[in-house]
């Protein structure tokens, strides 16, 4: 393996953001537990998910704003121990049996607000400290570490944890976040004045938020990217909303296979991870991403067909390698290319793209799976050509950075 990019800045970053991802990969599972043990009614269970979903995406443009506006170590820091200490205090209550249902919403909303703000400043920090020929690499090394805690350390621990008790993977959530926030202190101390110079009078928020997608939509190759962003989210989760019925009835596995088939599709975004930035120096930017899509198409359509559990985990690898692939190339691109005082906003205005699209995805997804169980997963990888071909014409200018 190489060394880490960037040097000590970037080491604190990677550090700090991979033990908020082990936080990340706790909550996925402890939380829908956690909601399980106050109410039997799957809807109040259910309706966790979209209430995150929609919390991000409401605060995504002003968070951005403000990511431009103010010092985003600072913002990472502050995030992530409010995120720490609100979940501290969610982890008290459950273990007083005080609060419910309720509370447990309040808190969620809190975590998505502050992962919005967290996630935002982190992205924008990494070209501050890492040098752009490195970007390839350094969000590979974020990437890498993602999976690895979303994926395979997170999850488990917090099934395990929660068989102790059900306040324990909460007191651990909370612990984790506040000692990111801890570790992001050794983040080195810049004064940025994003918004341009420092003694003009600032415009609103909407106002703010507006010349970030203006400029967006603007852009050839970043506003191309956000373009193939959002179609990608709906070609993602047309399949993904539905994964779990088709594995059980096309593939034909129980709830343990199925845990199998996606901690195998992992492996293939670690190796993604790790290969994208050679592919990308051999390829260039807009060789790499239309075949990363093409093979996103492919694996999809081929899944929608196959019935062998075996050869659907290969698909499903293929598959998240591809999205690993697309997503550090994009977010390199942008980081790259958006002006230092618009990268807040940017990143913002792409990501409501991305999190319309899975909105639009997941319910595409049930409506197509009513027809037959394969149905979505076969228009997603129609969706990934369009992709690939949209991918083809905007960025042809790319190749040069």
């Amino acid at each position: 393996m190489t060394r880490m990019p960037g040097g000590r800045s970037f080491r604190v970053l990677w550090a700090a953001n991979a033990t908020s991802n082990v936080a990340d990969g706790i909550a996925f599972v402890s939380i829908p537990l956690l909601a399980t043990s106050l109410t039997d009614d799957p809807r109040w269970v259910a309706g966790l998910a979209t209430l995150y979903a929609l919390v991000r995406l409401l605060v995504a443009l002003p968070i951005g704003v403000w990511v431009d506006r103010l010092d985003r170590r600072r913002i990472l820091i502050v995030a992530n121990l409010l995120r720490g200490v609100s979940v501290l205090g969610l982890a008290v209550c459950v273990h007083l049996d005080v609060g419910g249902l309720v509370l447990l919403y309040a808190a969620f909303a809190v975590i998505g607000t502050l992962e919005s703000a967290a996630d935002n400043a982190a992205v924008a920090l990494v070209p501050s400290i890492v040098a752009t020929r490195d970007l390839d690499r350094a969000n590979g090394r974020l990437s890498a570490a993602q999976l690895i805690a979303d994926e395979f350390a997170g999850p488990p621990l917090g099934g395990l944890l929660f068989t102790v008790a059900a306040a324990v993977p909460v007191f651990a959530m909370g612990g984790l976040w506040a000692a990111a926030g801890l570790v992001a202190l050794g983040l080195p101390v810049r004064r940025v004045v994003a918004s341009g110079v420092a003694d003009t009078p600032r415009q609103s928020v909407a106002r703010d938020a507006a010349e970030g997608a203006s400029w967006l939509v603007r852009h050839r190759v970043v506003g191309g990217l956000a373009l193939v962003g959002g179609l990608a989210s709906v070609g993602y989760m047309l399949p993904f909303s539905i994964l779990v019925v088709f594995a059980q009835e096309q593939l034909g596995l129980d709830g343990t296979g199925y845990g199998v088939i996606l901690a195998v599709s992992a492996l293939g975004g670690l190796v993604g991870s790790f290969a994208t930035s050679r592919i990308r120096r051999r390829l260039g930017y807009r060789w790499t991403v239309v075949l990363s899509l093409l093979t996103g198409a492919a694996s999809l359509v081929a899944l929608a067909v196959t019935r062998d559990a075996v050869v659907a985990a290969a698909l499903l690898a293929a598959y998240i390698l591809h999205a690993v692939a697309w997503g550090i190339c994009s977010t390199s691109l942008r980081q790259r290319l958006v002006p230092e005082e618009l990268r807040g906003r940017v990143n913002a205005a792409s990501r409501v793209a991305g999190l319309l699209g899975l909105a639009l995805g997941s319910m595409l997804g049930g409506i197509l799976a009513a027809v037959h169980i394969a149905l979505p997963v076969a228009v997603g990888g129609v969706v990934f050509v369009a992709c690939a071909a949209i991918a083809l014409v905007v960025l042809r200018v790319t190749d040069d950075y």
